[in-house]
């Protein structure tokens, strides 16, 4: 004898409908949770970000007077054992920057963006394209960021040159 499918009854609809609104319900929370972890990655992210970008603007001025120094090591000095260490502190901060993704703004030769330039001075060479002509401060980005725009002169030049 074939059982005959019963209609559910009006209790069993309810309690169906209340489990399809806890269903419902327990989706959303995990939803909400994911989207609150993910929230909270980015924010401790932007947060490191923030603290890296605090420290290389104090550590900045340390490896700018490093490099001021080399540039003014005399002649007969420039093989001195000294000097070459000096030499090897700098190229080891440079790759510190890099492996903690800081990258030196591109300067001279440049077309000026005031987004990562601070000019100082303007030259006009009867031109009318802002080049970057002399770096005089390094400027740094910490992926998008700039931490410190670098200090240029701009030259006007004649487009292409």
């Amino acid at each position: 004898m074939a059982a005959k499918k019963q209609q559910p009854t009006e209790l069993e609809q309810e309690l169906q409908a209340q489990v399809d609104a806890l269903t419902e319900a327990l989706q959303r929370e995990r939803a909400d949770s994911a989207n609150i972890r993910r929230q909270h990655d980015e924010q401790i992210a932007s947060l490191k970000n923030i603290v890296k970008a605090g420290v290389m603007r104090d550590l900045l001025p340390v490896i700018d007077n490093f490099e001021r120094s080399l540039k003014h090591v005399p002649t007969e000095l420039v093989d001195n054992d000294y000097v070459k260490g000096v030499q090897g502190v700098v190229r080891q901060f440079e790759e510190t920057l890099t492996k903690l993704g800081v990258t030196r703004i591109k300067t001279v030769g440049e077309v000026f963006d005031p987004t990562f330039h601070e000019a100082v001075s303007m030259e006009d060479n009867g031109g009318d394209t802002e080049i970057v002509a002399e770096e005089l401060q390094s400027g740094y980005a910490l992926g998008d960021e700039v931490i410190r725009h670098a200090m240029v002169r701009v030259s006007l030049q004649k487009h292409g040159k």
